[in-house]
């Protein structure tokens, strides 16, 4: 499976196409899509012709940049024009008229890249698993009786696959991140604003979109192309004046780590536990200096569960009173449990959390380059569930410890592959670093992957079918 780089210096040099490597993307969803069930769409036409255009700039010597003709998938929750954005939900009507691009596809459109079509989500992103009554149960690249994770879990399995190079997905809790973590891929979720959104979501500031890749220099291209101001998103920062692949293989000589196994409050299966304290003394044979640190936190989680669920419940008013009999039962008996009855006071007190959380965590990073901890506490569980068997609970995020508070800080923090079970279900490592500290955490990254062999893993599934 190539890297943006590879396939776009292969085309410069003339050795192959952008119709190649679509039609490659394309055999390897044939070859997959019956077993994973990664996609809601797929649209050879458009993308044999968006292959042909780009094929066309190549030929003139007049590529866009380091992103034309790359193949990309679009999670199912950003407008695509010409595509419907149904959002794993029946509530939705895939007949609507489509014709306007979120931020996110509208750059990767004027970037060239190659639309290969729209992936799995659950219904209104809602959960860290990716399984819909719309589309069915996501698999995952390394069994496809293991979920893929969740919200992006169609993107993460599509990009670990080779169906596509890139994926774009949403995160508001984890939603690229865990997905990353339990495909053996690289997601970055960005500084909140970093890559504009629209329409706004329910979750509000809690949600970010981010590039899902095979390896970390291409999650830098990708956020290069993606990070482009639009002005129909308020919160939108301004477009970077420094490419993300700068400086990205500075290394991490000389740099302060701070490295916790479980926030304060998780709890770490065996083998994800020693491939995490193994990646940390990665980083001291690279040169910098990591001191393992008691955080002294409490979980946030009812303060993330009330703008949550709120959110939620607000995602489904439009739809009228009985939208929640129609909707995901688990997505309902949630909305009912944390979304309906909070008040503006209870509302405020989230806020007072998390807004002490960003404080604790702005001033860690007073004294350290990055933190770096697990993604997920354990690895992928069997599909179609809510969670691992035997759990204390059907929540997600009861098993995402260490993602959602990095939504209530709204900090960078991308997942990386660090080893897999042995049983062949992988592990994420997983990078955090301050507000608008995007570029270090995808350094850091990326020296971490400079001395491992993670990102070149085989999945299981593609090794039994060539």
């Amino acid at each position: 499976m190539m890297s943006a780089a590879a396939l776009v210096g292969g085309y410069s040099r003339g050795e192959f196409s952008p119709l190649d490597a679509t039609r490659a993307a394309l055999d390897a969803i044939a070859s997959h899509e019956q077993a994973v069930n990664a996609f809601v769409l797929v649209d050879e036409e458009v993308s044999l012709s968006m292959a042909e255009a780009s094929a066309a700039r190549y030929s003139a010597g007049a590529p866009i940049g380091p992103a034309d003709g790359v193949p990309v998938s679009i999670k199912d929750m950003f407008l695509t024009a010409g595509w419907p954005t149904v959002r794993g939900s029946d509530l939705i009507d895939a007949h609507a008229e489509w014709r306007e691009d979120a931020p996110a596809t509208a750059r990767l459109r004027e970037a060239g890249t190659v639309f290969l079509g729209k992936t799995t989500t659950p219904e209104f992103a809602w959960k860290g698993v990716t399984d819909s009554i719309r589309q069915g149960v996501t698999g995952n690249p390394w069994g496809a009786s293991l979920t893929a994770g969740g919200s992006s879990g169609g993107s993460a399995t599509a990009v670990g696959l080779g169906m596509g190079t890139w994926s774009v997905g949403t995160d508001g809790g984890g939603s690229v991140r865990i997905p990353a973590s339990f495909t053996g891929t690289v997601a970055l979720k960005p500084t909140y604003g970093l890559v504009p959104m629209y329409p706004s979501s329910p979750y509000g500031t809690l949600a970010h979109a981010g590039p899902m890749t095979r390896t970390v220099t291409d999650a830098a291209t990708m956020l290069d192309v993606l990070v482009g101001f639009d002005a129909r998103d308020w919160s939108a920062l301004p477009t970077p004046t420094t490419s993300f692949v700068t400086g990205l293989q500075d290394g991490v000589e000389g740099l302060r780590l701070a490295f916790s196994a479980d926030l304060g409050f998780g709890s770490n299966e065996h083998e994800v536990d020693a491939a995490v304290r193994t990646a940390v003394q990665v980083f001291v044979e690279a040169g910098a200096k990591i001191d393992e640190i008691e955080l002294g936190l409490s979980d946030p989680v009812d303060a993330f569960h009330v703008l949550w669920f709120t959110g939620a419940a607000k995602v489904l008013q439009p739809f009228g009173e009985n939208a929640l009999d129609r909707v995901d039962p688990g997505l309902a008996a949630a909305i009912r449990a944390y979304g309906l009855a909070p008040t503006a006071s209870d509302y405020l007190d989230a806020v007072a959390v998390r807004m002490d959380l960003g404080r604790r965590f702005g001033m860690l990073h007073e004294t350290y380059d990055a933190f770096v901890c697990p993604t997920m506490p354990i690895a992928a569980f069997a599909a179609g569930q809510p969670s691992p068997d035997g759990w204390p609970s059907d929540l997600w995020t009861s098993w995402t410890p260490y993602t959602y508070p990095f939504n209530l800080t709204q900090q960078p923090a991308l997942s990386l592959p660090c080893g897999l079970t042995t049983d062949q279900r992988p592990i994420g490592l997983q990078v955090v670093g301050r507000r608008h500290g995007d570029a270090m955490v995808l350094r850091v990254a990326a020296a971490y992957e400079a001395r491992t062999p993670w990102h070149l893993a085989v999945p299981t599934l593609r090794r039994a079918s060539h």
